[in-house]
């Protein structure tokens, strides 16, 4: 079985500062820590794996073109430095306008994740920037990590192993 860390991915990837929804190529603007983070945790062996909701998506605010666009500049400007995303999950529903298994609180992109890449819960970890992704955490099985919105990642991931 492999370890993994799943990834909110505005606020905690990205900054969301000044945005309601982050999803022009042009808004990426990674957080501090980052790459220095996620090389680490790659080192130790875990799977980075992004869980993002992207409701703006359901809400008809952005499309899946942008959203992938988006997630195609992410891991441009993180393979430069040698890290790898092994997947990115999102949710474009809202709960506005659908209701879906997906969105977190939910634990469907991460059970997904752990039933393809076979993935041991107990040694794994969810870092995210809001008690949502905690719930999402704790359904999942999973260690949940709340850090601060925009703030430094390497923070956060002083208690992984």
């Amino acid at each position: 079985m492999q370890k993994a860390i799943f990834l909110d991915r505005d606020g905690v990837l990205n900054s969301d500062e000044g945005h309601y929804y982050v999803y022009r190529v042009d808004d990426l603007i990674l957080n501090p820590g980052v790459i220095e983070a996620l090389s680490a945790l790659q080192e130790k062996g875990y799977l980075l794996i992004v869980v993002s909701n992207q409701g703006g998506v359901g809400r008809g605010e952005y499309t899946r073109q942008q959203v992938n666009a988006f997630h195609g500049k992410l891991e441009q400007i993180l393979a430069s430095a040698r890290v790898k995303l092994t997947e990115i999950y999102y949710c474009p529903h809202h709960e506005s306008t659908s209701k879906c298994l997906c969105r977190k609180p939910q634990p469907l992109m991460i059970e997904k994740a752990v039933a393809r890449y076979n993935i041991d819960i107990k040694a794994s970890f969810l870092i995210g920037d809001s008690p949502r992704d905690i719930e999402a955490a704790k359904a999942a099985g999973v260690k949940g990590i709340l850090v601060k919105t925009n703030g430094n990642l390497l923070d956060g991931i002083k208690e992984i192993p």
